[in-house]
């Protein structure tokens, strides 16, 4: 079974997340605050990270820094829920593995969350 760190603050995002990944083989994890998004991914030995782009004050990309720095050089890999195609660029800067648009459908979150956890 993974385990997922979700890591969101609008409840339409936690809700669509969950219903996506139901599933007997992935266990979420509901975190609200990025401040200590990075320490909870770790504390708790989650297998990966998904991150709304607008998540509190801080964000999906320092969100994203903050777990590939605490993580050394086996950082979580982390998956960002992007709200616009045009934010790929910066995803890809922040060191996340991967990246969907918010409201794609199941199987796009299903085969992100699924990809091989190297980081390039």
């Amino acid at each position: 079974m993974a385990t997922i760190l979700l890591v969101a603050d609008r409840p339409s995002v936690i809700d669509r997340v969950h219903a996506d990944l139901s599933s007997a083989d992935i266990d979420l994890v509901d975190h609200l605050d990025p401040n200590t998004a990075a320490d909870a991914a770790y504390d708790l030995g989650v297998d990966r990270v998904i991150v709304d782009q607008q998540v509190g004050a801080m964000g999906a990309l320092a969100v994203t820094r903050a777990v590939r720095a605490r993580g050394g050089d086996a950082p979580i890999p982390v998956t960002i829920l992007l709200d616009r195609s045009a934010d790929a660029f910066l995803a890809r800067r922040s060191g996340a593995q991967n990246w969907v648009l918010t409201g794609q459908s199941s199987s796009e979150l299903r085969a992100a969350i699924a990809a091989p956890e190297s980081v390039s």
